[in-house]
């Protein structure tokens, strides 16, 4: 078995520096670190993750916190993540909250990533101040993905909802429609975050640049999921007088109002136009125009800024001085919006 001082000897280096090299290590020449791979990739060296760990005084493991797994979203950017730090030598724990207040509660506030991981990537998790006092105390580095509250010193990589829910609903407008339902999400779930809220006052903001006033009629809350979108578009026809057009706040919601209303014999966009935001993996599929949000690139970039650091790599060139990284968002026009008929 192929053992790291084989590997010294091959590359003419100290063992030491073979790990440093295999870790990644700033204070390694970049000729030094090719001599020092070339010998492990030649003698089959598999670096033994304890023994690296152990020698760099680390766990090797990221910490990666999520409101609900299942949700398109949360799936994407933890799967981009996790290939990130895998290809990084890192392994991912995994804390899914099921939507559960004492889940986050048990992760954030009971000790329980104390020396378990190098650093924290927190998904959407809503923080009160205690949260943030919590995760100080354990004086690790972090970042945020699509959160509205930010951690001192911890980067947050994120899209503006505020200005992604006004291209959706400027592209309603431009259609000609100007009854126009929002259906968004619950504030009293337990893990409401706060995308939403966002998202809602970015369609109120850009219905009153049209000359508009915000219709309360026309806004329904429920669940973030399909089947709070269902519910929530069938609370909008049992109003009566429905909307010639319904803004979801994410996909999963639009594509639940594309189910109520074709269950109630109305054809989408003929008479009704769905528009949603994320460009889930199903909304080709269904033909759903939507704001396009990039998940995969919100968990790699995630991912680096919190890997970087650690290998001694400056982030300043990716992060704005309040610690934001903002990514662009873009609208796809497809099958579920046209202009509004004459009635």
């Amino acid at each position: 078995m192929t053992k790291i001082d084989d590997v010294a000897r091959l590359a003419g280096v100290s063992t030491a520096t073979v790990s440093r090299a295999l870790r990644g290590l700033p204070t390694v020449s970049a000729a030094t670190r090719r001599r020092v791979l070339a010998a492990a990739e030649q003698l089959q060296y598999a670096v033994s993750p304890s023994a690296s760990r152990l020698a760099g005084g680390r766990t090797g493991t990221v910490a990666v916190v999520v409101p609900r797994i299942t949700r398109w979203f949360f799936g994407v950017v933890v799967e981009a993540a996790e290939d990130f730090f895998h290809r990084a030598g890192y392994d991912l724990l995994l804390h899914n909250l099921g939507g559960r207040e004492q889940n986050r509660q048990r992760v954030l506030h009971a000790a329980h990533l104390h020396k378990r991981v190098d650093a924290i990537m927190l998904v959407a998790t809503p923080l009160r101040a205690s949260d943030v006092a919590a995760l100080a105390a354990l004086d690790l580095p972090g970042v945020t993905v699509s959160s509205g509250t930010t951690v001192p010193g911890w980067p947050c990589v994120r899209i503006d909802d505020v200005a992604a829910a006004r291209i959706a609903t400027r592209h309603l407008l431009d259609l000609g429609h100007r009854r126009i339902a929002h259906i968004s999400g619950d504030p009293d779930d337990e893990l409401a975050y706060s995308a939403h809220l966002d998202r809602r006052r970015g369609h109120q903001e850009e219905l009153r640049a049209a000359g508009l006033h915000p219709d309360p009629s026309l806004d329904v809350e429920s669940s973030f999921d399909i089947a709070g979108g269902t519910r929530a578009t069938e609370e909008l026809l049992r109003r009566g007088d429905p909307p010639t057009a319904i803004f979801a706040a994410c996909d999963e919601m639009a594509m639940g109002a594309l189910t109520a209303l074709r269950d109630a014999g109305l054809r989408v966009p003929q008479d009704v136009s769905v528009i949603g935001i994320d460009d889930h993996a199903l909304s080709g599929v269904l033909g759903l125009s939507t704001v396009a949000q990039p998940a995969v690139e919100q968990g790699r970039l995630g991912a680096q800024l919190l890997l970087d650091p650690l290998c001694g790599r400056s982030t300043d060139a990716l992060v704005k001085p309040d610690g934001s990284v903002i990514l662009d968002t873009r609208l796809v026009v497809r099958d579920s919006t046209a202009p509004v008929r004459a009635h």
